[in-house]
């Protein structure tokens, strides 16, 4: 144990003249003589010589408990109980949680409670909110780097592929031998994209604390769906104020009128096939159809009227015996909770999300604090995760040969 405390005092001190020597603010020498009070405190309460330690010993057990101070933290509960320990007046200060400070994710001052989540720990439920969300890993994602909060990209405007449109203004000319040419030349528009908070908060009793596993569970998955299901939300819903512009709300989608005499609430093959039509040639390949899972029944019950009987369209050879496909013309067909109900506009949508950019800024920043409700024995746990996103169009395209509008985004109009 002593030998433990030792290398304790000579990492907080380390830490300390490495934070002095490199400085640029006051909270940062704040934080660095922090470490060196720390440093003498433990150091005061040694004995003059290392005691007597042997295998087996309270001693020798006490230094295995405490383990390698470079070692990292094994489990993200374990940081955490770590954390709530080390906020707690008169706590023990794991020497980890230095390290994971220094990992690049953010500082934080331990007087105040807060320590960030070791970066290790941190990718690893960023990875997790975009394998649990379905739709925010197909976009087209874009990192935002270094101090930037927004990011400005630059689109064509182009909202016709007639002669004189395409990239809003190019044009070619068959002429002849010495024929005089026309200048055109491509008109843009800027696709600005400025991050948004999403935020969570968790509290945990003294009690969940002292139980690492459950605490871990709880936190981690909670979040991560949570997380998931919000972003993958705003990409088709959102209002663009305050959080990503969504496919449904945006100037690209188009909209495909129900057939004459559709009954309420229903979709046939001829809403499919007139739908798919709707979707650029080279924006099929990557396009999946988004759907409300009350809208399988309908797709199960779809078929192809031919003289006075029919075929069904949905499912596979064998019948209701075998596995559905699960596509339609090839293309993926995935529930999503987000989906407007059965007969609504958005209960079914056949989307590119690679036309959709999705920013963010990297790292989902994790914080914990004791005073939020100090009184009733209660840590707070808290995650944010920075990002913006819109379609890459700002309208539909009108195509070349003037027939009706195409767009990477296509949604089923109102069946009431």
């Amino acid at each position: 144990m002593y030998r433990e405390q030792r290398k304790q005092i000579e990492l907080l001190r380390n830490k300390a003249a490495d934070l002095r020597a490199k400085a640029t603010s006051q909270t940062e020498r704040d934080f660095a003589a922090k470490l060196e009070d720390e440093a003498k405190g433990i150091e005061m309460e040694l004995p003059a010589h290392e005691p007597l330690s042997r295998p087996g010993s309270q001693y020798a057990a006490g230094a295995r408990a405490l383990g390698n101070s470079n070692d990292h933290f094994q489990s993200f509960g374990q940081q955490l109980v770590a954390v709530a320990r080390a906020a707690t007046p008169g706590g023990q200060t794991d020497p980890r949680l230095y390290r994971a400070a220094a990992s690049g994710l953010n500082e934080a001052v331990p007087s105040q409670g807060g320590f960030l989540v070791q970066q290790d720990f941190s990718t690893e439920l960023l990875q997790g909110l975009f394998t649990t969300g379905l739709l925010a890993s197909r976009c087209n994602r874009i990192r935002i780097s270094g101090n930037s909060n927004s990011i400005k990209l630059p689109a064509p405007d182009e909202t016709s592929r007639a002669d004189g449109s395409r990239w809003g203004g190019v044009l070619s000319y068959w002429k002849d031998e010495a024929a005089q040419a026309t200048a055109t030349k491509p008109k843009f528009r800027a696709l600005q994209l400025s991050l948004n908070k999403l935020l969570g908060f968790c509290y945990a009793t003294d009690e969940l604390l002292q139980d690492s596993s459950v605490l871990e569970t709880v936190i981690r998955q909670a979040f991560q769906d949570e997380l998931g299901f919000k972003i993958d939300d705003a990409i088709i819903n959102g209002s663009g104020s305050g959080m990503p512009l969504g496919i449904l709300p945006s100037g690209c989608l188009v909209s495909v009128p129900k057939e004459s005499g559709q009954q309420a609430a229903t979709v046939v093959f001829e809403n499919i096939v007139k739908m798919y039509s709707r979707m650029p040639g080279r924006n099929r390949a990557n396009a999946a159809w988004l759907i409300s899972q009350s809208v399988e029944s309908q797709l199960f019950q779809m078929s192809l009227q031919i003289g006075t009987g029919g075929s069904a369209v949905y499912l596979p050879g064998g019948g209701v015996s075998a596995a559905p496909f699960a596509t339609l013309f090839g293309r993926p067909v995935l529930p999503v909770e987000q989906c407007k109900v059965l007969g609504t506009q958005g209960d079914i949508v056949f989307a590119d999300l690679g036309s959709y950019i999705l920013a963010d800024k990297g790292d989902l920043q994790s914080d914990m604090s004791i005073h939020v409700r100090f009184e009733y024995m209660e840590s707070c746990f808290r995650f944010s995760y920075r990002c913006d996103g819109q379609p890459l169009h700002a309208s539909s395209i009108t195509p070349f040969d003037g027939g009706d509008p195409v767009s990477p985004f296509v949604a089923l109009a109102t069946r009431s």
